[in-house]
């Protein structure tokens, strides 16, 4: 079964897993991310992934996952899209583990992940900031980074696990350098004007003019994930 829209997906399974931690006593417990006992429970590095600690914790973060998770979906396409979500949620909890002594849960590593594909992809995309102050999604990358290395240097017991956002963000950056590399690649190859002569079997001896690819051909073949 081919799935159209993971976004939509994780949302409902993050949903229902808060679902069942209100219903279920100590299913928290159970399946948060402990670094003295995920040695021994390595299982709980995801499963703390679709847990949150409140209903306002699952709101944010549902809708960063709504609004940022669907763009770039439709960019990169879903095999793409749910790799650096999965990669950039583990990578947060690693961070965490080694560099916190304390429990965590919640999708913010994941989703850090999927703004720094972002920033890369989409750096100068219109943004508001706390949903009031409009930037671009570079310049509200940095602000979120600095946010959580602030909190590293004086921790205020936020309960906010900075070196999981930061650790997932680091993901997201580095798949967005190599995707932004790959879409160079393909256009330096395939879209150099004129001079470019694409030859077929059906279009051998065409005018490399009538076969260039254009931008709107460029971007369907990106949106799709062929890149």
């Amino acid at each position: 079964m081919k799935i159209r829209n993971a976004s939509i997906v994780l949302i409902l399974v993050n949903v229902f897993f808060f679902a069942v931690q209100t219903i279920i006593p100590g299913f928290t417990q159970a399946f948060v991310l402990n670094s003295s006992t995920v040695w021994f429970q390595p299982w709980t590095i995801l499963t703390s992934m679709f847990m949150h600690g409140g209903m306002g914790h699952l709101i944010f973060n549902m809708y960063a996952l709504f609004i940022f998770g669907n763009l770039i979906e439709s960019k990169i396409g879903t095999k793409r899209f749910l790799f650096i979500y999965f990669i950039s949620g583990i990578i947060a909890a690693l961070a965490h583990i080694l560099f916190s002594g304390s429990s965590a849960l919640g999708a913010s590593g994941a989703i850090m992940g999927i703004l720094g594909v972002t920033i890369i992809l989409l750096p100068n995309l219109r943004v508001l900031f706390f949903f009031v102050f409009p930037m671009s999604m570079r310049t509200a990358g940095i602000i979120f980074a600095l946010i959580d290395i602030m909190g590293l240097i004086t921790p205020l017991g936020s309960g906010i696990a900075h070196w999981a956002h930061l650790g997932g963000l680091a993901a997201g950056l580095l798949f967005g350098f190599y995707l932004s590399k790959k879409k160079k690649s393909f256009q330096k190859t395939f879209y150099s004007g004129p001079k470019v002569e694409l030859q077929t079997k059906k279009k051998k001896n065409k005018d490399p003019k009538d076969i260039a690819l254009d931008d709107s051909e460029i971007n369907e073949y990106i949106k799709y994930g062929r890149l």
